[in-house]
């Protein structure tokens, strides 16, 4: 057998623990054992049939070529009008379309970071930024917001002495992956205030701007001062039920399109051809579906909530995506193994996202399953 030299980049990560859990919950539904899994930050609604007449019509009309690298020119404008309507100043030119959300971070990340480059994480932080992060082979300061209820904008003191002109990166998740917080508008100023004093480049992801509850989201490229330095992320996994169709995209000043494009054109080339067409469907036709997923993931949240604490259980209630946070032991991983094993109840250990003593839990399941899963949780003791 071939004694491989492997690169030190893969040495510097783990694979992704929200699918580690994901896959033993698959392993023990197999063996006929019925899992609820609350891991995967998945949506358990199909995705609106508009979109997939769309992609069908698409197909139909022969849309099954390579398109331009950067992506069909009617999604990257119909992108660029969202986005605009957001408050940013953007047009087609500063869209680059990717296969999926992830993507598009791997493409910031391997255009902006150098070996030993600093990239600033607010904690919990989403699994795969620290892996890119180091895959890229940048140096990472963190900061803590569970002391804040997972709020920014009290932690902004924090912030500040941890960021610093040696800082290249700044990755901001509003609304977050784990926790739900959606951070309020003084917290974004902050970070504009930072981020030009040090002059550091910031990533918004956006990924959850359309699942809020009773709040309004906002860009934070729409501020004053961030429009030439935030790199704006999102896609259609979240709010269009559409994880398996892989869509995504960033904007960005132009010359960091023309870069970030060479890794593009290298890597995977495009994204999906009808998949595109399928998105300028999803952007345009179709909010009535998505403020019926919304309104069914907030009745979820509350019931999530409510039921918790009828076992004494208090948690930060976020006010976006599809997450909660749950206070366990302080051996979350050793938690959330035991809570699937016994309690068959499929859970994503805090520590994962830089946060120990917390298991993450997703309301994107019904709420039969979801008070399922509680009530095995408190008869097997993990409540």
């Amino acid at each position: 057998m071939t004694d491989f030299d492997f690169a030190a980049r893969v040495g510097r990560v783990e694979p992704s623990a929200t699918l580690a859990i994901s896959n033993l919950a698959n392993e023990l539904e197999a063996d006929g054992i019925d899992v609820v899994d609350l891991s995967v930050g998945e949506p358990d609604f199909d995705t609106p049939e508009n979109i997939k007449r769309a992609a069908t019509d698409a197909l139909d009309a022969g849309h099954t070529s390579y398109t331009s690298s950067n992506g069909v020119p009617e999604l990257r404008e119909a992108i660029a009008e969202k986005l605009r309507a957001d408050g940013i100043d953007c047009d087609a030119g500063n869209v680059i379309v990717t296969p999926g959300g992830k993507q598009a971070l791997y493409e910031i990340f391997h255009t902006l970071i150098d070996e030993g480059d600093e990239v600033a994480l607010l904690d919990p932080a989403w699994v795969s930024y620290e892996a890119q992060a180091r895959m890229a082979g940048a140096d990472l300061a963190r900061v803590d917001l569970s002391p804040y209820g997972f709020q920014l904008e009290p932690a902004l003191d924090d912030l500040a002495d941890t960021v610093s002109d040696d800082t290249e990166l700044l990755v901001v998740n509003s609304p977050s992956n784990p926790t739900g917080a959606v951070y309020s508008d003084a917290a974004l100023e902050g970070v504009r205030d930072l981020a030009v004093e040090h002059d550091i480049t910031v990533v918004s992801d956006e990924m959850y701007d359309e699942i809020t509850y009773g709040v309004e989201q906002t860009s934070l490229g729409s501020l004053e001062g961030m429009g030439d330095r935030t790199l704006t992320v999102n896609g259609f996994s979240k709010a269009y039920a559409m994880t398996g169709w892989r869509l995504g995209y960033f904007a960005a000043p132009e010359d960091f399109v023309s870069q970030a494009g060479k890794i593009q054109s290298h890597s995977v080339s495009c994204a999906v051809n009808f998949v595109q067409h399928a998105g300028v469907e999803a952007l345009r036709n179709t909010e009535e579906s998505v403020v019926e997923m919304r309104e069914a993931f907030r009745e979820r949240r509350d019931m999530l909530a409510d039921l918790l604490a009828d076992h004494g259980v208090d948690v930060s209630v976020g006010d976006g995506a599809f997450y909660m946070m749950l206070p366990v032991d302080s051996d979350d991983q050793a938690w959330c193994e035991g809570a699937i094993e016994e309690a068959h109840v499929a859970t994503v250990p805090g520590s994962a996202f830089g946060t120990p003593g917390y298991a993450r839990i997703s309301y994107a399941a019904s709420q039969e399953r979801l008070q399922e899963g509680v009530e095995r949780l408190a008869e097997h003791g993990y409540l």
